[in-house]
């Protein structure tokens, strides 16, 4: 071969290598569309590099994941295709897929919930396994499927929720900003929409947990949903259980709950105090006053041990009560915001 033939040869290659770098990158920019709505925001989890390759031996690029706001998602074009693959898609390998298919869920509990509801049972563990997802994205969009679907279903929701909450308190935690973000707003819409009487029962037992971070988002969550009951359901539920509740978590190792704590007792006091003043004007009329009235100092030292009362008692004799248990006697509106 001549010289001037190899020359040639080596130009032909070098340029085809070239064009495979181009090629390359553009793939690598390209960022699919989930549920093809607009959204409000959205986070690149991009690979730090592109590879050759992905885990399942295709080219891997980077993917811009869009946040959608639940007033942006519109309906489904064909509902009944959606439901027929969602499980399918839910358990999927590929992360995007899942998305997709967490979008999906939203919008059929938005628009379409009578249907979902049917697969309540199969769909629950598969979000909570992509709220656990190491991947930011699936886990961001997994939590705001909770949030869509305890304002769809409420109290229809309770008997599934148990798997959920040990995983809305971890993340709620969390040193990612935009996941605890996702988490706390999951947080305040389960304590919204689901009633009190039937969600604090499953909430006690995280008080105890042995994680001092979820027991500090739970005391939170439980101090929170405490004034939405009203007068009959803080008697029904048990006010000696509930001041036993609030001096345990005055002790707790984290501040978060031990303030969480202090709002209970005081919550509890005003509560106590209205009712007691409340039963005496209800016998003004008679002979006496109520002989089963005792002030609040009597109640806590009858409930609790010494160390317990005294601790309750001087957080309730020192902290200004104006504006606690607005809601104690009279239940917010459903949907309104109980921030964890």
């Amino acid at each position: 071969m001549s010289a001037s033939a190899l020359k040639d040869l080596n130009i032909s290659q070098s340029a085809d290598l070239e064009k495979g770098k181009d090629n390359s990158v553009k793939f690598c920019v390209s960022k699919p569309v989930l549920n093809g709505s607009k959204c409000a925001s959205k986070e690149e989890n991009a690979l730090s590099a592109c590879p050759d390759t992905g885990a399942n031996g295709n080219e891997a690029g980077t993917v811009d994941v869009e946040y959608i706001d639940s007033e942006n998602l519109v309906d489904l074009p064909d509902v009944d295709a959606t439901l027929s693959t969602l499980v399918k898609r839910l358990d999927s390998k590929d992360w995007v897929m899942t998305c997709e298919a967490l979008n999906n869920v939203r919008q059929l509990a938005i628009y379409h919930k009578e249907r979902l509801q049917e697969l309540l049972e199969p769909l629950v563990p598969l979000i909570v396994k992509s709220v656990k997802n190491p991947r930011s994205a699936v886990c961001k969009t997994a939590l705001m499927t909770c949030s869509d679907i305890f304002k769809a279903y409420g109290d229809l929701i309770v008997d599934s929720i148990d798997p959920l909450l040990v995983q809305l308190f971890l993340k709620a935690s969390q040193d990612k900003r935009f996941v605890c973000e996702a988490a706390e707003a999951a947080l305040i819409s389960m304590t919204s929409w689901i009633s009190p009487s039937v969600l604090l029962p499953r909430m006690q037992p995280y008080l105890k947990n042995r994680n001092p971070r979820i027991r500090a988002k739970a005391s939170v969550c439980f101090s929170k949903s405490v004034p939405r009951l009203d007068v009959e359901g803080i008697k029904e539920y048990g006010m000696d259980k509930l001041i036993q509740i609030a001096a345990t978590q005055l002790s707790d190792q984290l501040p978060e709950s031990r303030e969480a704590a202090r709002n209970l007792a005081l919550e509890l006091q005003v509560f106590y105090e209205k009712s007691q003043a409340s039963t005496s004007g209800e016998n003004e009329g008679e002979p006496s006053a109520s002989p089963d009235a005792e002030s609040w100092e009597s109640f806590c030292q009858s409930k609790l041990s010494a160390l317990s009362a005294q601790a309750i008692l001087r957080v309730t004799s020192t902290t200004p009560k104006e504006g606690v248990a607005a809601g104690v006697t009279s239940a917010p509106k459903e949907g309104a915001a109980v921030g964890c």
